[in-house]
């Protein structure tokens, strides 16, 4: 019997290729804040840098096919007053990004259908519950409109952005900072990875830690952590020795890992991209200038090192496409956006093939833009796989619908158009009192202006000018509204 010395892979010969310079993303200021993520966000339509600003945190979001070299004046999504620490694009909606920023707040922004042609300011709805900045916001995979922060108050919060809630605030399980934070497959729980050395696997509705593993990785540097499409977490950190590590774990037995594998002394803090479909891990560290790739099996060693990219320049950060936007024809099974400190460098991963035909197995069917839930679904305890799409004729993305936000109790804030009569207190609670305040009391104070300007209080009009107090003098200008 002839022992088989090489293990079969069909991704052991995935190359990587860095794109011709006319394709790159050029003079873009990458931002410069000291903060450990990736800097970067893609989706099939559009791709998004964090950028440096002055007086406040911006972001750059750039159409795909708009490579070349970026105008300083380029339009950037610029509403918040600090740093932007983080950007996360919706998976069920192609023009819906959310930020968390140094101003302590988390914005979600609509994303024109073409790009910006101006810069934008104003985010869709702010959701404000955190005391300190926010360095992680994460989509659910599988529930529309629900959307978790973490921040250096080491609070954890989930929002149903389509009412701007805070529907969950998990308090007191982190007693220091929280390093990263990932969903699992249908969003059923969430893993952690904190400062204080430990993982955590949540039960994010019920509030409970499931479990949890001290010393994960016993260095001080940041570690990231998770989670597979199996159910085990995945997770980097650093030895004693301050060695980078990788190890796999299983949630339900958590005294040992399944496997740990002892990679470099590099001091970057190395970032995990993971394909479900394909069971590849790729870790690019910060600084390095190099993409190493795992292959995750149920055969020992469970980790299989397959092969590393390397250029020459170090990378600021890292964006990675989701499956649905790959060229299928060219057998590209991962695409990479690398920061440099001026420009972005796409990166792509390729499985060399002989046949131009669909292959199946590089492309089994992927997680699609369609939410299997409504975010009050899953509030109230339900969950949903991922809805899954073929990729054998590309992605064809659909018609993305707007991101509504429908505040309870807070009404839209126009003023009416017409007004047909004079406001008497009878009338209260009539028809202006579906009004908010601020409509309410411009048409209050447009009533009475008419009332008593064109005749209607009796008396001069130099007398009763006086009535209004110095604050409400301009109020006639909401005709106009």
């Amino acid at each position: 019997m002839i022992r088989r010395v090489v293990r079969q892979s069909k991704f052991r010969h995935v190359f990587g290729q860095a794109v011709k310079n006319d394709q790159c993303y050029d003079d873009i200021r990458v931002s410069r804040v000291t903060w450990d993520s990736a800097f970067c966000a893609v989706n099939p339509k559009f791709v998004a840098i964090i950028v440096e600003a002055s007086g406040g945190g911006a972001f750059l979001v750039l159409p795909l096919l708009k490579t070349g070299r970026i105008d300083k004046a380029y339009p950037t999504v610029c509403g918040h007053t600090g740093p932007v620490l983080d950007i996360d694009w919706c998976p069920h909606n192609d023009h819906v990004i959310a930020s968390g920023s140094e101003d302590c707040t988390v914005m979600v922004w609509q994303i024109p259908e073409n790009g910006l042609t101006a810069p934008l300011s104003e985010p869709v709805v702010v959701l404000e519950g955190h005391s300190k900045r926010v360095g992680i916001v994460t989509w659910h995979p599988t529930a529309r409109n629900v959307l978790l922060s973490a921040g250096c108050d080491n609070l954890i919060i989930i929002w149903n952005v389509g009412t701007g809630d805070a529907l969950i605030n998990l308090e007191d399980m982190h007693p220091d900072v929280i390093f990263s934070v990932c969903w699992s497959r249908n969003g059923s729980l969430i893993c952690t990875a904190c400062k204080d050395k430990k993982v955590r696997v949540v039960d994010p509705r019920k509030g409970k830690i499931i479990a949890e593993k001290d010393k994960a990785h016993e260095g001080a540097r940041p570690m990231r952590a998770i989670f597979l499409a199996d159910g085990n977490i995945f997770t980097t950190g650093f030895s004693r020795m301050s060695e980078r590590q990788l190890a796999l774990w299983n949630p339900k037995n958590m005294e040992d890992p399944i496997s740990v594998h002892e990679m470099d002394t590099s001091n970057g803090v190395l970032l995990p991209f993971y394909d479900p479909d394909t069971n590849v891990v790729y870790l690019c560290g910060k600084g390095d200038s190099s993409i190493r790739y795992f292959e995750i099996t149920d055969e020992a060693p469970y980790v299989h090192y397959l092969n590393t990219f390397s250029s020459k320049e170090p990378q600021r950060g890292m964006g990675y496409m989701p499956k649905r936007g790959l060229d299928v024809n060219k057998c590209e099974i991962a695409r990479f956006y690398k920061l440099h400190e001026r420009k972005c460098e796409p990166i792509i991963m390729t499985v060399p093939r002989k046949s131009d035909l669909f292959q199946d197995d590089l492309y089994p069917d992927t997680a699609g833009p369609d939410p299997a839930l409504e975010a009050e679904e899953w509030f109230e305890g339900k969950n949903g796989e991922p809805i899954l799409i073929s990729l054998k004729h590309g992605y064809v993305p659909g018609k993305n619908r707007d991101l509504k936000v429908v505040k309870k109790n807070v009404l839209d804030n126009k003023a009416p158009k017409k007004v047909e009569e004079p406001f008497s207190s009878a009338q209260a609670g009539g028809k202006n009192s579906a009004l908010p305040q601020t409509a309410l009391t411009r048409t209050v104070c447009l009533e009475m202006a008419q009332s008593v300007f064109l005749g209607g209080g009796g008396g001069g009009g130099g007398e009763n000018r006086s009535f209004f107090p110095p604050h409400q003098s301009n109020c006639s200008s909401s005709r106009s509204l």
